[in-house]
């Protein structure tokens, strides 16, 4: 057993954490540039090349690796999925088949127009909407390499619990009349799925690796630019005073903070980084992600062209209210995450 978990821990350090990347880039930074890594500038140097280097280097590997499963379930098989499940378990499996679609929210718009249109359960399609956006294999597995696989694992199973709990909400609700007319409209036509090879496959998966990159990257160096401006720079009594655990607001205001934000969940990450490092709550750093990845006003926008007013009114209310329920548990149960 002791084997095993030596193993288990050389590989989350060598291979998630990356600890060989932190040592080369800290000789870079102290021999190359000639900065300490005891002064301000020099660790903030070392944060935004360690961090982009690193979740570049995941985020390429995950990506490939997930794309590739994620092969085995286009649009067409996943609209065929859903519709044969109906009621609670309907919400369930639309939540999880959002955790294996890397949509940001704007991009999760679209596939829900075409959920919709083809008939599917107005909850499972909301469920997907939901957890899509907000749960994403890469960012449970990057999660893990930077606070480890509790934190992982609750992200993840919160993000499911708001989107299955949000999608039976709704469906109970019977809010079909408040779906813009057009979009029952927008056409469901039978698609062949293609059957894909090995190399098929590899080639989708190495196409989804260029795609994401091409729209994540500036999200990412963005959110480590923050996240190094916050690690360093802003000070801790600041931090504390806004987003600590003694704010009993703390988790309501990281939650309408992101909300404005358009990004990534994965230029969050560094941000949430350096936010726990200030000692803010897990709770609340995790509230603020979900925000950023769920109500991004982009995503609001777009969707407010598709559904009336009470429906999207509905779906904030309900997202809003789990990820801040999400926000103060996990800070409750903090001691046995961390």
């Amino acid at each position: 057993m002791n084997y095993i978990s030596t193993i288990f821990s050389w590989l989350n350090s060598q291979l998630l954490k990356m600890e060989w990347l932190w040592d080369l880039v800290e000789s870079l930074v102290e021999k190359i540039f000639g900065l300490s890594m005891t002064t301000r500038v020099g660790e903030s140097v070392h944060f935004f090349i360690y961090d982009t280097i690193k979740i570049f280097i995941l985020l390429a590997v995950m990506i490939f690796i997930i794309s590739y499963i994620q092969s085995y379930f286009p649009p067409e098989r996943t609209k065929k999925l859903l519709g044969k499940i109906k009621g609670i378990k309907g919400n369930i499996l639309g939540a999880i088949l959002g955790i294996l679609t890397p949509f940001c929210s704007c991009s999760s718009i679209p596939l829900f127009i075409g959920f919709v249109s083809a008939g599917l359960p107005l909850g499972a399609t909301f469920s997907f909407l939901i957890s899509s956006p907000m749960v994403d294999l890469a960012a449970f597995l990057l999660l893990i390499s930077v606070f480890g696989a509790k934190i992982g694992l609750a992200y993840v199973i919160t993000g499911v619990i708001i989107a299955i709990i949000g999608g039976t909400i709704i469906q109970n609700m019977n809010m079909e009349k408040h779906i813009e007319s057009f979009v029952w409209g927008a056409g469901s036509a039978e698609v062949e799925i293609e059957q894909m090879s090995r190399n098929d496959r590899a080639k989708f998966a190495k196409e989804e690796v260029k795609d994401i990159f091409s729209k994540v990257w500036i999200y990412i160096l963005i959110g480590v630019g923050i996240g190094a401006g916050i690690h360093n720079w802003l000070p801790q009594e600041f931090i504390e005073k806004v987003l600590g655990s003694g704010n009993p607001f703390s988790v309501i205001i990281a939650t309408f903070i992101g909300v404005p934000i358009y990004a990534n969940i994965f230029g969050t990450i560094p941000i949430a980084e350096a936010l726990v490092a200030k000692g803010v709550g897990i709770g609340t750093v995790i509230s603020f992600m979900m925000g950023v990845t769920t109500l991004s006003i982009p995503s609001l926008v777009m969707l407010s062209k598709v559904v009336k007013p009470k429906l999207l009114v509905t779906f904030i209310v309900i997202a809003v209210m789990g990820i801040i329920i999400v926000g103060y548990g996990l800070n409750a149960l903090a001691p046995l995450l961390i």
